[in-house]
């Protein structure tokens, strides 16, 4: 599989805002960076009413929208299993790193962001490919804690990690 790198931690951790972060200073560096977000609620982009929610309500297995600016496809799975993250990487234009928030369950490398403000327990405890944590706080644990406010670092970690090339800190 491509350079994958996840993301996570529980809802209000700040997940989002820290992979926006990243994917912001990787392109800065140079790298192409693709980003998947799994979502355990249904997925609409359109209102029902709409061109291509209509399609899809008549039977399309896909829809592609396009416009001058960007295109998105909705695939359907009507009842069918859903993708593996490989199989989502694969869908993906080849890029230098793949960050994926959520799927936690996965087996690649992962980021926790922990704070203790969500009131839950770490995730790293039962999980091992938390390979670092990103928080507020100080934890007692083997793994590298990282300041969830130093982007710098995070990204530092990430890309040695991988052994990513033309990072800009190199």
């Amino acid at each position: 599989m491509a350079k994958v790198f996840g993301i996570v931690g529980y809802s209000g951790s700040g997940k989002t805002t820290l992979t926006e972060q990243l994917i912001a200073h990787f392109a800065v560096a140079g790298l192409s960076v693709n980003a998947i977000k799994h979502s355990h609620h249904d997925l609409e982009l359109e209102p029902p009413s709409k061109d291509s929610a209509r399609f899809r309500s008549a039977g399309a297995g896909e829809v592609l929208v396009a416009s001058p600016y960007r295109y998105a496809i909705v695939h359907e799975l009507r009842g069918g299993a859903e993708p593996t993250l490989a199989e989502q990487v694969a869908r993906l234009t080849p890029a230098d790193l793949t960050l994926v928030e959520g799927f936690k369950r996965e087996a690649i490398p992962k980021l926790e962001v922990w704070r203790a403000a969500t009131g839950k327990p770490p995730l790293y405890p039962t999980d091992a490919d938390i390979v670092a944590i990103a928080s507020d706080a100080l934890l007692e644990t083997a793994l590298p804690v990282l300041d969830l406010n130093n982007i710098t670092a995070i990204a530092t970690f990430i890309a040695d990690h991988l052994k990513l090339t033309d990072h800009a800190d190199r």
